[in-house]
């Protein structure tokens, strides 16, 4: 990578706060447009999946696109041993940067729309059904960009993953999250799309069982998954991406 470890970081933050800015955004223009709940959730659905495989392409290049710690842990731990894989340290920024992104996309949502720019979700979704539904979502995410990965297809990850995310909006019971910096975000917005603070902890913890299943059925179906490099971009002039993408 060209890129500092800092516009790294901040490429993971911009886009993760964009990310929730169209999840949240779209939610509160739907609801204000139809009282069809069906209808509301497919407008979200569709607002996030373009938004999200727009921010995939733009900003791949620099951070690898991973806006999700979930996805940012599994590519460290596949590829600790690796010299050009995601280190500790990319762990340590990517973090903190992807949640505070998420924060600050939620609050802007809000904003936007003229809401309070910080009301905490009164949304529960305290559920064992819910967190199954999680659990689902998160491990086929993994197992959708790894997959891409070990199969030398990760050059349609933008396409695969918004479509994934997009379809998991529908046959979860959860509205797939799958991602514990996004889940953070939609508790500061009381909108369409938030999650009570006390739902947190749960979805964060089936998120990351999710995240661990999905690794093992990567290794269970493709074999160990080969290192993956910070950055899902392909240099100039070669026509495959490196590693997986993401949310």
């Amino acid at each position: 990578m060209n890129a500092s470890l800092g516009r790294r970081a901040l490429a993971e933050s911009v886009g993760s706060a964009a990310l929730v800015a169209v999840v949240v955004g779209s939610g509160i223009q739907a609801t204000e447009l139809t009282r069809d709940v069906g209808v509301q959730l497919l407008a979200n659905s569709l607002a996030t999946v373009c938004g999200l495989g727009v921010l995939i392409v733009l900003l791949g290049p620099v951070s690898g696109a991973h806006f999700n710690p979930v996805v940012t842990l599994a590519a460290w731990f596949t590829g600790r041993r690796s010299e050009d894989g995601v280190t500790a340290g990319d762990v340590a920024a990517y973090l903190p940067a992807q949640t505070a992104g998420a924060i600050a996309g939620a609050v802007l949502a809000d904003a936007m729309f003229g809401k309070p720019l910080v009301q905490w979700s009164t949304h529960d979704r305290s559920a064992g059904h819910l967190w199954l539904g999680e659990v689902v979502a998160t491990a086929g995410l993994v197992l959708l960009v790894f997959g891409l990965a070990c199969t030398d297809r990760a050059h349609f990850g933008p396409v695969a993953v918004a479509s994934y995310i997009g379809a998991a909006y529908w046959f979860t019971s959860s509205t797939s999250f799958a991602n514990p910096a996004v889940t953070i975000g939609r508790a500061f917005t009381d909108t369409f799309a938030g999650i009570a603070p006390g739902s947190l902890g749960p979805f964060i913890a089936a998120q990351l069982v999710g995240a661990a299943l999905g690794l093992g059925l990567v290794f269970a179906v493709f074999g160990r998954p080969a290192p993956a490099p910070v950055s899902t971009a392909p240099p100039r002039g070669e026509p495959e991406l490196a590693a997986p993408t993401l949310p």
